[in-house]
């Protein structure tokens, strides 16, 4: 297939719009696409909190207010980064935030004491309980309990919030929302600052606006300093929907113009001197490092050299993300400090016994070293597998840990012959879990009585999935001692939520890197690696392994899909309906999601959808929490709420939450469908959706499939620009430098 010049420009982050490309996209690119549900982090707990949980939280809360005043009242200057906000206290309000938002539930939080000798931010780690050397020696788990849902408002304090949106003309169903996101008092809150209601998900600045002129009258203005602290935080909160864990200063100014603040420098000082974001000082290493070369090509001495001011950007960012990714790279850093260097020769053995190639190199590279990484493809799983068998022939203790509850039974299978052997009588809830459910500790080898896992090497598969507080809670939960291997292919879509850990650790040069050498199987494999490196090729498929379906316009590609889905492709394959999975680049538009999961709908599984729009047999995306889609399949409704079967495992929706967290599944984003496979997978690419299509978009939806693709074409020839030209968006991240100036790269 051919390529032509692209001609179009995109906003980069660090440039000035980069910030209002993310305000005016994130609710639906990330939010929405990503998570399938386009719900609130407020709206996606589980179940009640217990009393003892609740407490918990809410002494961890106050805490965490303390810290905030005491900030408040020093209005110190910019952070250096690598300095203050880590450690415990990282630990505390990073995931202290998370509660409070609904985005973890209290349950996956587990906090230790810190050792006498706790370290400081400048000093070296604090000691931690060493990893036993074998399952004998290990102290019983402690389960963590189910992860639990917030405790609903008061009635009370809804009814009171009610009548002020009333009031300012706002709709009243936010009430709940607004008393979640702002808590106790929230009616008054919203009084003496109407522009708090830019807290709730899915509230523009415009609307705000409209709110605060029908309150305050005369008093509202362009210039008020609370519209303009409430602007920045929402902008900061837009950007960490589309991927950002903090934005260059130039950038967040110009977006703040674009919203109408006329004094933006003001506005985001404010903010910062009411610790409601985090200013920060970050060294541009190349131009330091050049600017230290010229110097000392001048004939300036080493400490005139290092007088000299190094160059910096000036980085703006939400509390909760700066300080996990500041925790994030203290942990890996004492992961990597932690292991005796050393590599025993019982590894030298089980990698000899390995064969040749890269599982072998991958044993070898996590026999002497705390942190490694590993890319490759689906098939390149077989070589974390052998490691994982490597490791259990030792005696260690091993935990395997994926994104999807599919890829932990995909990885199941691949050690079946060690995993079946008597030796560990559930694999996959002990051995192999997925990293959602060990954090909240449903899945796993349980924690010690510090807190920490009963492991002595973890490795995480589909890693470019980790957000930057999924790998804080991780990282702080492993002992020292322990290894971790975190394995993936970087070609995929990058995570829902903020952060790009994995491509920061790999462009990082600090820990092992072990390439697979293992490619991806037959006519779908030789595909997808030519998209991984730019090319998009034409393939030989003698059993129709790939099949391109040109159309002309969205309504013929809705028609075709059916087509393919219903008939053809069961027909001609074998594959049936209920094995062929659409994805499309977003949920509206003529050919997005909504449109086809109703035609899918009609022709599939007909019916009057008498539960929010469902029939038993419908199949389903789930969203239990942003970021995460569960397939299933309806099985009944009733008085409990929606019934789903999930990979096996029943689920019940309750009535209320449906909408939020239950969409049709016939038809996903490539987004919500990372970590799944599926026997067959049909790829819609209407006209309308070729602006939006990058490389990683277009390896991950055609990677999904395992024997057969049909590509529903009408793009022209924008698929193969997207494939040559169009990378990932960049996404501003802190974690290189932090991890960097702890570990220096390998030479």
């Amino acid at each position: 297939m051919s390529t032509e010049p692209d001609t179009t420009e995109e906003a980069e982050p660090g440039t000035p719009g980069a910030a209002e490309e993310a305000a005016q996209d994130a609710a639906d690119d990330a939010s929405a696409e990503e998570t399938g549900t386009g719900e609130s982090a407020e709206t996606v707990a589980g179940d009640a909190k217990q009393p003892s949980e609740a407490e918990a939280e809410l002494a961890a809360q106050r805490e965490l207010r303390e810290r905030i005043e005491r900030r408040k009242a020093e209005k110190r200057g910019p952070i250096a980064s690598g300095t203050k906000l880590s450690g415990t206290a990282a630990d505390l309000m990073a995931a202290v935030r998370a509660v409070e938002s609904g985005e973890k539930p209290a349950a996956a939080i587990a906090f230790r004491a810190p050792a006498p000798d706790a370290r400081t931010t400048t000093g070296a780690p604090a000691a931690r309980p060493a990893a036993a050397p074998s399952p004998s020696a290990s102290p019983a788990p402690v389960r963590q309990p189910q992860p639990a849902a917030p405790v609903a408002a008061p009635p009370e304090a809804v009814e009171a919030v009610r009548g002020v949106l009333a009031e300012g003309g706002a709709p009243d169903t936010l009430a709940p929302q607004v008393v979640s996101a702002l808590g106790d008092g929230a009616d008054g809150q919203l009084r003496a600052d109407p522009w708090q209601l830019l807290r709730v998900a899915g509230v523009r600045p415009e609307q705000a606006d409209g709110f605060a002129r029908a309150l305050l009258g005369a008093e509202c203005a362009p210039d008020d300093e609370r519209r303009g602290r409430a602007v920045t935080v929402w902008l900061l909160e837009q950007a960490a929907l589309a991927g950002h864990t903090v934005l260059d200063a130039a950038a967040l100014t110009a977006a703040l113009i674009q919203r109408g603040v006329p004094d933006p420098d003001t506005a985001v000082q404010s903010t910062v001197a009411e610790g409601e974001a985090l200013e920060f000082q970050d060294a541009i290493e190349e131009a330091a490092g050049q600017a230290a070369t010229d110097r000392e090509a001048d004939g300036e001495d080493d400490e005139a050299v290092e007088a000299q001011e190094r160059p910096v950007r000036m980085l703006i960012g939400l509390e909760r993300y700066a300080l996990a990714e500041e925790s994030l790279a203290d942990g890996l850093a004492r992961i990597v400090n932690s292991l005796p260097k050393e590599a025993p020769e019982d590894w030298e053995s089980s990698a000899g016994s390995s064969g040749r190639g890269s599982a072998a190199e991958l044993i070898r590279a996590v026999a002497g070293h705390g942190l490694v990484l590993h890319t490759g493809g689906d098939a390149a799983r077989a070589e974390p597998a052998a490691l994982v068998a490597a490791a259990r022939s030792l005696g260690l203790r091993v935990c395997a840990a994926a994104h999807t509850p599919v890829g932990r039974r995909r990885f199941a299978a691949l050690l079946a012959p060690e995993t079946h052997s008597g030796t560990d009588p559930d694999p996959e809830s002990e051995s192999v879990v997925t990293v959602a459910g060990l954090l909240a500790g449903t899945e796993g080898p349980g924690r010690d009585a510090d807190g920490a896992f009963l492991l002595d090497l973890l490795v995480v598969l589909d890693a470019p999935q980790l957000d930057v507080e999924s790998a804080a809670m991780v990282v702080e939960s492993l002992p020292d001692g322990a290894r971790l291997l975190l394995s993936g292919d970087p070609a995929v879509l990058w995570s829902a939520g903020p952060g790009r850990v994995f491509a920061d650790l790999v462009a990082a040069r600090t820990c092992p890197h072990v390439v697979s050498r293992t490619p991806d199987p037959g006519p779908i494999g030789e595909l997808v690696s030519g998209v991984s490196v730019g090319e998009l090729t034409q393939v030989e498929a003698p059993g129709k392994e790939v099949v391109i379906v040109p159309v002309r316009d969205a309504g013929e590609a809705v028609h075709r899909t059916v087509q393919l889905v219903a008939d053809s492709v069961p027909r001609a394959l074998g594959v049936p309906a209920e094995q062929t999975q659409v994805i499309t680049p977003g949920h509206g538009g003529a050919a997005g999601t909504r449109a086809l999961n109703s035609a899918l709908k009609e022709r599939l599984n007909p019916g009057p959808g008498r539960f929010g729009g469902f029939d038993p047999g419908d199949r389903i995306a789930y969203s239990p929490a942003p970021g995460r889609t569960v397939p299933g399949q309806v099985v009944k409704a009733d008085a409990e709420g929606l019934h789903l079967e999930c990979g096996g495992v029943p689920v019940v929706v309750p009535k209320e939450r449906v909408e939020l967290s239950v969409r049709h599944g016939w038809a996903l984003t490539a987004h919500q469908a990372v970590g799944l496979h599926w026997p067959a997978a049909v790829v819609v690419l209407p006209g309308d959706t070729a602006s939006s299509l990058s490389r990683p978009w277009v390896y991950t939806a055609f990677g999904r499939a395992e024997r057969h693709l049909s590509v529903v074409h009408g793009v022209d020839q924008a698929l193969a620009r997207a494939v040559a030209e169009v990378p990932a968006k960049a996404r501003t991240t802190r974690l290189p430098g932090l991890f960097r100036a702890q570990v220096p790269p390998a030479v």
